[in-house]
């Protein structure tokens, strides 16, 4: 199976002409004209751009998924690259009208007109796993449909059965194979696509999301109407706005595009930091700003196949590491690598500290447009490979993801300081898990167990000196029991009115 796939790949790089992008190397330029003498027979008219975009579309979904990675990167790829792949973002070629049909009615088990008062078959929006409609609801709600592509999971179950062969070779032939963990960031990634499949976890992916920001006046996420969401199927509330793409669109309709590319740093970094619960697919097709009325200026998240997670020791970890880099102490990212565990224990911290610094000293007081974090991070790794520090898998998709918010604030204000922009908003939030506002909030947190507890501590009490309760030690055990049990049960009234007190005031 992965022979067959894997010859397939190498079929249509062939047919399109991929290895262009191989033989324009210097290492293989010499190859060139045994590369003309064999495929004399091949036409080839599209520009490269062009003939990359449909090897991607033809070989699947994970490869679209790469293509629209890498179009988000146009520091790191030719901008007729970049441009091109775009197109992948929302332009992926739909399935037939048949087959959207057979789908609802397979997951119904009625036709579309008996479950929606109207449903357009010509999709809105088509991608590598799904694709959108439009429709109406019996009680004339608009609403928006997702319907997985047909056979998706067989071409998904390939392509991460080829990634997974990778990943082991990957360990066999190169000497930082072990150390970067392949196996385990495919399987992190496989996990993620994966979930993808199951649009009722990515419909409560959505619900949870549109609940951390209920309150917010940044972001806007969809409301999902349960009664009509399938394993195959999702309907969530219609959304309309501009894409963020269209930059000179949204100026036209009076939106500051300088506050959005602030505002989106905000968002990344709120979802990440706060919650521990992140939209990881954030390349441009997934992101509308509304234009209209009081939410104007409001980014418009919309497909949630694949959220990232953080633990709170991650969370912490990462704030640690980032406000050090933000402060330029580069002392504490080295020894936070080594506590951590993330770099061996004999590391020697003045060489780390010094090897960080030299990667990131010459990013900083530089705007948006004068730095590619992609750089940044390859100059990271390397730096890593020194000292043997391991790639963290559980890291992967957040890596992913502010890759993606860099390519996008780079679209919308080239001259956003990044790290002015994120420094505000960590420190507030280290505050938060480390200050006072941590203290009130661990306390509002544990006072129903305390509530519990401190009125058994007299009969827990009493039962710890049952032991002692034979012999002459009886009369004096029992007389400092009562004693014990008298004060336990007024500390306790005083600590339950305490936390009744501060219940109130936190809540």
């Amino acid at each position: 199976m992965r022979l067959l796939r894997l010859g397939k790949i190498i079929v249509v790089g062939i047919r399109y002409g991929l290895e262009e992008f191989i033989l324009g190397h210097a290492r293989f330029r010499f190859l060139n004209p045994l590369s003309k003498a064999l495929l004399f027979w091949r036409p080839i008219k599209e520009p490269r751009a062009v003939r990359l975009r449909l090897a991607l579309e033809s070989l699947g979904p994970i490869f679209v998924k790469f293509g629209q990675m890498i179009s988000t990167r146009r520091d790191l790829v030719p901008l007729d690259i970049a441009d091109e792949l775009a197109k992948l973002q929302d332009q992926v070629p739909p399935f037939p009208a048949e087959a959207v049909l057979e789908e609802i009615s397979q997951a119904y088990g009625r036709a579309a007109h008996q479950v929606f008062a109207e449903f357009d078959p010509v999709p809105v929006a088509s991608a590598s796993v799904a694709q959108v409609h439009f429709a109406t609801l019996p009680d004339g709600t608009p609403v928006a449909v997702k319907i997985l592509r047909p056979g998706i999971e067989k071409v998904i179950g390939k392509d991460i059965s080829l990634l997974e062969a990778g990943a082991v070779l990957m360990e066999k032939l190169w000497a930082d194979g072990k150390r970067l963990r392949p196996r385990e960031v495919v399987d992190e990634f496989a996990k993620h696509v994966h979930q993808e499949l199951d649009l009722m976890l990515e419909a409560a992916n959505c619900s949870q999301l549109r609940r951390n920001f209920a309150d917010s006046d940044l972001l806007l996420v969809p409301e999902v109407h349960w009664d009509y969401c399938r394993d195959r199927v999702m309907v969530m509330e219609q959304m309309s706005g501009v894409p963020i793409s269209q930059v000179d669109e949204l100026r036209a309709q009076g939106i500051d595009i300088k506050k959005l590319a602030r505002n989106g740093v905000e968002v990344f970094f709120t979802q990440v930091f706060r919650d521990g619960f992140f939209h990881a697919d954030m390349h441009p097709g997934n992101i509308f700003i509304e234009t209209r009325g009081e939410r104007a200026g409001r980014y418009i998240a919309l497909d949630f196949g694949i959220m990232g997670t953080l633990s709170e020791t991650d969370k912490q970890y990462l704030a640690r590491n980032f406000l050090a880099f933000f402060q330029r102490d580069y002392r504490q990212v080295a020894l936070n690598h080594i506590e951590s565990g993330w770099a061996p224990k004999d590391t020697p911290p003045d060489e780390f500290e010094n090897a960080i610094r030299s990667v990131c000293e010459p990013f900083f007081d530089k705007p948006l447009k004068d730095i590619s974090l992609g750089r940044v991070l390859l100059r990271l790794f390397q730096t890593s490979r020194r000292f043997n520090v391991e790639i963290q898998p559980q890291l992967v998709m957040l890596q992913k993801t502010l890759l993606n918010i860099e390519g996008l604030g780079r679209e919308l204000d080239p001259e956003l300081d990044l790290w002015a922009t994120a420094m505000p908003f960590l420190e507030r939030w280290l505050s938060e898990q480390v200050g006072w506002r941590s203290l009130l909030k661990n306390l509002r947190t544990e006072m129903p167990l305390w509530g519990k507890l401190l009125p058994q501590l007299p009969r827990q009490l009493a039962a710890a000196l049952q032991p002692y309760d034979t012999g002459e030690d009886k009369r004096l055990m029992e007389q400092l029991a009562r004693q014990l049990r008298w004060q336990n049960a007024l500390l306790a009234s005083i600590a339950l009115l305490l936390a009744a007190l501060l219940w109130q005031v936190l809540r």
